[in-house]
């Protein structure tokens, strides 16, 4: 018979294992406290705060607390909603930060490069960074005025230096901030730095790569939004440049509504003469002027066009097709600046489709018989060299109906003579 073994039993003071993977409590103040010591060791010495906050990235949580870091360099403590200090601790501010510091821009720039030497050393903050700028923006209104111009004018150091992007103003497009021209007098002094730290054409790149050129409205109050508020406001700062960057993106917005409304009206296959009183009421609308909007009717009908492959039947098809649409040519070239237009998009047209180099006179003799393009206008264009693509291609295919127009002319003024 087997003698039963018996199991082992474990006997003494059981252990507590420690929770490895038990985050510690978020505790910002405690951060906030252990920055603020050590920026003020520093005794307002740039460098010698950098050198800490770069030594401080190995001991404390930098990813966990990178905004607070944020806070503490441009505010001087924790930023609370509204944008006052969190007074709560016994050093909750240092007086080594943006706000107070002198407002002069060798002061400024000796600010960004503690912020750009730090995103360099610890990339990640770069991304918080951003994130943080549109939560100090939306604060602008609980700082003092002159800590507002401070922070401005470090915003146009940042976005020059690319740690933040320009789109971020964007946040400012606030209705707390916009009613009280805050937002507007900010994003002027932000430009007027950008300006005066790298030039007018830095500045026109950075509303380009923020796509704010065409919102530069948005920012002034409602009861003050035109072009002519925003104008005086622009030239007050020495920002004329920007003025014109602006129309010329309202402008193209004009420009691609109309293509859009024309395409669709097209393509329910109205009669073209039926179309001209609504477009005409939407190119005064959206201030396109008329030589503008026939390089649209060209380019909407064009685009409509199904093209026969063999080149010597395809001038016949073309001008065939353009003729339906003359009535709407015709009623937006009411001046010798729209003709030329006109004939100028034809020409490029034909040199750019290859197929069509051969159509050319024969679509400038329909117009001209249908009355789109008055005669004056193709001696004109066949005297006086132009820029325009194709045009030394198209001078031969023209001779034969020039030199019939110039003999009509000619007999023209020769009967007026004997008169």
């Amino acid at each position: 018979m087997s003698q039963k073994v018996e199991k082992p039993v474990l006997s003494g003071q059981r252990i507590k294992t420690r929770k490895r993977d038990e985050k510690e409590k978020y505790d910002p103040n405690g951060f906030r406290d252990a920055l603020v010591a050590g920026l003020e060791r520093a005794g307002g010495d740039l460098d010698a705060a950098y050198k800490f906050l770069d030594a401080a990235g190995s001991k404390l949580d930098y990813r966990r607390y990178g905004e607070v870091i944020f806070d503490v360099l441009i505010a001087g403590g924790l930023l609370l909603p509204g944008g006052s200090v969190s007074m709560d601790g016994e050093t909750p501010k240092t007086n080594t930060c943006i706000f107070n510091a002198n407002e002069d821009m060798d002061t400024m720039r000796n600010f960004e490069q503690i912020f750009l030497k730090l995103m360099r050393r610890y990339k990640y903050l770069e991304k918080m960074f951003e994130e943080e700028m549109k939560k100090v923006l939306v604060y602008i209104k609980g700082f003092e005025p002159q800590n507002r111009i401070k922070l401005a004018r470090m915003v146009a150091l940042w976005i020059g230096n690319a740690c933040v992007p320009p789109s971020v103003l964007l946040v400012l497009v606030n209705e707390h901030l916009v009613k009280d021209n805050l937002a507007l007098d900010f994003v002027l002094e932000v430009f007027a730095t950008v300006k005066q730290e790298r030039g007018a054409a830095s500045l026109v790149t950075a509303l380009k790569r923020g796509q704010l050129e065409g919102r530069l409205l948005e920012f002034l109050p409602l009861n003050r939004r035109g072009e002519e508020a925003l104008a005086s406001a622009l030239a007050a700062r020495g920002l004329s440049e920007l003025l014109k960057l602006h129309r010329a993106q309202a402008e193209q917005e004009a420009r691609r509504a109309l293509t859009a409304a024309l395409r669709d009206e097209l393509a329910d296959e109205r009669a073209p003469k039926d179309l001209v009183p609504e477009l005409r009421d939407l190119a005064v609308k959206l201030d396109v002027p008329d030589h503008e909007v026939v390089a649209i009717i060209w380019y909407c009908v064009m685009a409509r066009g199904e093209w026969n492959k063999k080149e010597e039947l395809l001038a016949e098809q073309a001008a065939k097709y353009l003729r339906q649409y003359t009535p709407l040519f015709a009623a937006f070239c009411q001046s010798a600046k729209a003709e030329i237009a006109l004939l100028t998009k034809v020409q490029e047209y034909c040199y750019e489709n290859m197929s069509f180099m051969k159509a050319f006179s024969k679509l400038v003799l329909m117009l001209y018989k249908t009355n789109v393009l008055s005669e004056e206008v193709i001696l004109k264009w066949y005297r006086e060299p132009n820029s325009s693509k194709g045009k030394v291609m198209f001078l031969d295919q023209m001779k034969k109906f020039v030199e019939w127009l110039q003999s009509a002319e000619e007999e023209s003024e020769s009967g007026e003579e004997e008169d």
